[in-house]
Formats: structure tokens, sequence, C-alpha cells
């Protein structure tokens, strides 16, 4: 099964891909899609459509997740940020890629294990569970949308995913407890 996340953002639009092969987690690819911002909102968009177009063409996943949208500081940026992701579901859509929304919490809770960890924490957790260094931290997201998606599988609820037991919750367990081992010995 190969996944393609996203962290949609008029700005930035961070995509990473990983697949799921014999229980094995592999890293195929990420990166941020960055329309200039001295062009209109449409053309961005548009740019932003192109781009992801070519992405799944190019890298051909069988399924998609997206952040669900975070309200932030204001309704202008929320708007900005609703716009990229319906432009994303709708090149996913259209890709026929069926479409996991992930709330931001769960991504940070099924990746670090706790669900305000920093950006930091992630790409560090991704790190390690990949053996790569995401480009940004915009990728860094991305990579861990697709494998919370794979981890909380099509439907999932609160209850089935503390019941969960997979080879992803063992690699996710160990490497927290290198992390945890590293900042005692530090100490």
């Amino acid at each position: 099964m190969r996944i393609i996340g996203i962290d949609p953002g008029l700005r930035h639009t961070g995509w990473g891909i990983v697949e799921f092969k014999n229980n094995k987690l592999i890293y195929i690819g990420d990166g941020t899609i960055s329309p200039s911002t001295s062009i209109s909102d449409g053309k961005r968009l548009f740019f932003i459509k192109s781009q992801l177009s070519e992405i799944i063409s190019k890298y051909i996943p069988n399924k998609s997740a997206i952040e669900q949208i975070f309200v932030g500081f204001g309704a202008g940026s929320s708007l900005k940020l609703g716009m990229a992701r319906g432009v994303s579901m709708s090149v996913l859509a259209e890709s026929g890629l069926d479409i996991t929304e992930i709330p931001p919490k769960l991504v940070k809770k099924t990746i670090t294990g706790y669900g305000s960890a920093s950006k930091q924490q992630i790409t560090s957790m991704i790190e390690k569970l990949l053996s790569v260094l995401p480009k940004n931290e915009d990728s860094a997201d991305a990579l861990a949308i697709a494998i919370s998606a794979h981890h909380i599988g099509d439907d999932y609820t609160a209850s089935n995913l503390q019941q969960t037991n997979n080879s992803l919750d063992i690699a996710i367990a160990k490497a927290l407890l290198k992390e945890k081992k590293k900042i005692i010995r530090f100490f």
C-alpha cells in the first residue's frame, strides 16, 4: 500500500509518500509545493493543483490522507488554508484516491505518542521511523499524516485506535523508548 500524505497550505503544501510492504515502512519521497507569493491566490491554487497532479502521476499512490483544518489565529488565514485544502482534496479525488482526513492532534499522537508535539518532535520521529531526514517541516508533517493514515486505518475511532497492535505501534514505542533513554543519559 502506497500512501500520500498532504499538509495543505497556500504558501507551502507539504507532501510525503510512504509504502507499507510486508509490514515494513518504506520511505518513497517528500517535498513541498511553494507557489510564488507575488501571484494571485487563484494562480497559487492552480500551481498547487498542477504540481500535486504531477506528484501523483509520478509516484502512483493507492491511498491518500490530508490533515483536517486547524482553525488558527484569524479567519483570513483559516480561509486560505481551506482553499489550499480544497484544491488538494479535489486533485486527490480526481486521481481516484480514497481520502482519509485526520485531525492534527491525532497525527501528533500517532507519531510521537503526544497530541501536542512540536514540529521538531514530529521531524525527529519521522527521521527515526524512516531513517531519512525530511526536506522540511511541512514535508515531515505530510509523511506523518501518511503514516498515521495507515496506522489508524480507514474507519477509526478513539476506542479502536487504542486497541491497535501492529508492527508500526511497536516501532513507534521502541523509538520513543530510545529517545527517553537518551534524554535520561543527557541529564
